[in-house]
């Protein structure tokens, strides 16, 4: 289960972060089509199982919605969708005001930065800011790889637990990505693509929290490859 996160977590993180080539790949080899079946809610794959996506439609299409403020722009990151946001925030930016949401590098930011130096952990994706969505998978995909290895690993279990802590902390503060994916689904209206992958993100995200980290804590025995997730 561990090992079957790591590689959910690790393209999650790929596609928010702009690679557009694991997108497609991931489209064309039907993975989150067969993601959606294994996943307790009634997912619409269609626009994920449509045949020769154009890249450079899908790069534009990214860009409008995750990188170039605009009409159809949706900050990927969570201090942009706090709804409380830090009072000391200052920023010249034309669309982030001291006080209100939508800030950037919020209390969020701050929280995840947190995070991440308790694992001693230093994220690669997300442009450098903390709560990014990217960031926060990447992260995910690198505590579950830690597990995975202390699973895989009975004289190495030493700071599981501690581990498994992190992934709870960060999934919990993963709660904004319900206002994230409705309002990419408000947005992603043409080719749909995103809207879909970030539903089977949020789905995917919500029953980890609940199943998928509850799970390995009862998990006595190291990975096997017979798990077909």
């Amino acid at each position: 289960m561990a090992y079957a996160r790591v590689r959910v977590y690790g393209l999650l993180a790929a596609i928010f972060d702009g690679e557009i080539d694991q997108l497609v790949a991931a489209l064309d080899g039907g993975t989150f089509a067969d993601l959606a079946v294994v996943l307790p809610a009634d997912l619409e794959t269609d626009d994920l199982v449509v045949e020769d996506h154009d890249m450079r439609t899908l790069k534009i299409g990214y860009d409008n919605l995750f990188v170039v403020p605009g009409d159809h722009y949706i900050p990927p990151f969570a201090s942009a969708h706090a709804t409380d946001p830090s009072e000391e925030f200052e920023s010249d930016s034309p669309y982030h005001t001291a006080g209100e949401a939508g800030e950037l590098l919020g209390d969020p930011a701050a929280a995840m930065a947190r995070l991440y130096d308790a694992a001693g952990f230093e994220p690669t994706r997300g442009d450098d800011i903390p709560d990014h969505l990217a960031a926060y998978f990447e992260f995910m995909g690198a505590l579950c790889e830690r597990e995975a290895a202390m699973l895989d690993d009975p004289d190495a279990d030493d700071g599981l637990d501690s581990v498994r802590e992190l992934q709870a902390s960060t999934l919990a503060r993963l709660g904004w990505i319900d206002t994230f994916e409705e309002a990419v689904a408000s947005k992603d209206n043409v080719e749909g693509v995103f809207a879909a992958v970030t539903r089977i993100a949020r789905t995917f995200t919500a029953w980890d929290a609940r199943e998928g980290v509850a799970a390995d804590e009862q998990t006595t025995e190291p990975y096997s490859d017979t798990d077909t997730q």
